[in-house]
């Protein structure tokens, strides 16, 4: 694998670590600002809209720039809102800083999913994908505890500026280590919003809505649902995310080896799998063990799913793929946020702690239903016309001469070749 995959790794190891790491400083801002800790969560709720507008947003806007430079634009983006955050005057001021570092967050995946691709053979593509994302999932393992850790001892605003030099050293490694990969000729942002005609492409994100979100709506609630079920301590927790973490980076990489030998059928087992594993978690809740083993499994399990469905995104896409899967990134974020809002709902309503764990059975086997749906439409020939990589002049949305499309694509070869 190229180092480059190691710089955008470590682009996307700041990221997960500004997304999560203020969810363990919530009483330290809250307290600074003298606001409440319920207001607070606006920093996480700005955040994930933030991610959910700036996915499609920046990467329309960058249609006209190369894949590197976009790249370094968004980590100076990413570098200018922590910095933000850490200087903040006012509440205000603080939520702008989020916002403005949630809108490199999609687009920096998506164009990162897509570079990554592009720097190997086809054979190892949802790896490649897989290693750009293992940064994200060490964030949960590594960032995150000693970025709370930094914050609680040094203060908040210190985990910020080092989140900020985290992203210094990400943008100097793409700027160093990744190359400057030709963009497709004639390739137009119609092209890429074109991919969105194509039902597996919606399939594909339907899946990640749904199975993403069923991971996040049983580990939202875990720190209620580890105390006062299993019985846990409240310093217990971080451990357990801790087992969360271990289990998303594992599951990160098994699937990413695995998707490029039988991308389908790791779907359709890990999403049947981790809508087993929730419904059970019902049960395993009640026991220290057995609930440690399940939330390390629940890890495992979701992010076993995501290499392969952001290459299915890719694949399914072809041609004009950067649009489809930055916005695949914002889908991650929005099941998180329909399944915490879910779960909240049940909880509320009187149904105990660990109902939330229904709720994510039932949206991963409703992303399982979405697979086999897309492997049955695959199988038998009868799905929308994928966007392809030589649109011809038939094509109505194509605006250009076919010809001139396939002269562009003979000039910017595939850097494995």
């Amino acid at each position: 694998m190229p180092l480059a995959l190691l710089a955008l790794a470590i682009g996307a190891f700041g990221i997960g670590t500004t997304e999560f790491v203020i969810m363990g400083l919530l009483p330290e801002v809250a307290g600074d600002f003298g606001v409440s800790i319920p207001t607070a969560g606006w920093l996480v709720t700005g955040y994930a809209l933030g991610v959910l507008v700036g996915a499609p947003l920046m990467t329309a806007l960058g249609t006209r720039v190369s894949r590197k430079r976009m790249l370094m634009l968004l980590m100076g983006l990413f570098i200018a809102g922590n910095l933000l955050s850490a200087v903040a005057p006012v509440f205000g001021v603080m939520i702008a800083g989020r916002l403005v570092a949630s809108l490199a967050h999609g687009a920096f995946f998506g164009i990162g999913a897509v570079v990554a691709a592009d720097l190997v053979a086809p054979s190892k593509k949802a790896g490649a994908i897989a290693l750009m994302f293992t940064g994200l999932t060490v964030a949960n393992v590594v960032g995150v505890p000693l970025g709370t850790w930094i914050g609680q001892a040094a203060g908040w605003r210190t985990t910020f500026f080092v989140v900020a030099a985290l992203g210094v050293v990400g943008l100097a490694g793409i700027a160093r280590l990744v190359p400057e990969i030709p963009k497709p000729q004639g390739v137009r942002l119609r092209h890429e919003l074109a991919a969105f005609r194509n039902v597996q492409v919606l399939l594909a994100m339907g899946m990640t809505v749904l199975g993403f979100g069923g991971v996040f709506a049983a580990i939202t609630y875990i720190s209620p649902m580890m105390t006062e079920v299993a019985g846990f301590a409240d310093s217990s927790v971080t451990w357990l995310l801790v087992l969360f973490g271990l289990g998303m980076v594992g599951g990160n990489l098994l699937g990413g080896k695995l998707a490029d030998r039988a991308l389908m059928p790791l779907l359709y087992v890990t999403l049947g799998s981790l809508a087993l594993v929730l419904a059970l978690f019902t049960v395993t809740a009640h026991n220290r063990f057995a609930a440690a083993a399940t939330v390390t499994l629940i890890g495992a399990l979701g992010f076993a799913a995501v290499p392969p469905l952001q290459k299915r995104v890719l694949d399914q896409a072809s041609g004009a793929p950067t649009l489809a899967s930055a916005v695949n990134i914002g889908a991650f974020n929005l099941g998180n946020a329909l399944a915490a809002l879910i779960g909240g709902m049940v909880i509320s309503a009187g149904f105990g702690w660990t109902a939330p764990n229904w709720v994510g059975a039932a949206l991963a086997a409703s992303a399982l239903l979405l697979a086999l749906l897309s492997g049955a439409l695959e199988r038998r020939g009868t799905a929308a016309h994928p966007v392809s990589d030589h649109p011809t002049a038939d094509d109505p949305t194509v605006g250009h001469p076919a010809a001139e499309h396939r002269g562009g694509a003979e000039a910017a070869p595939a850097l494995h070749r």
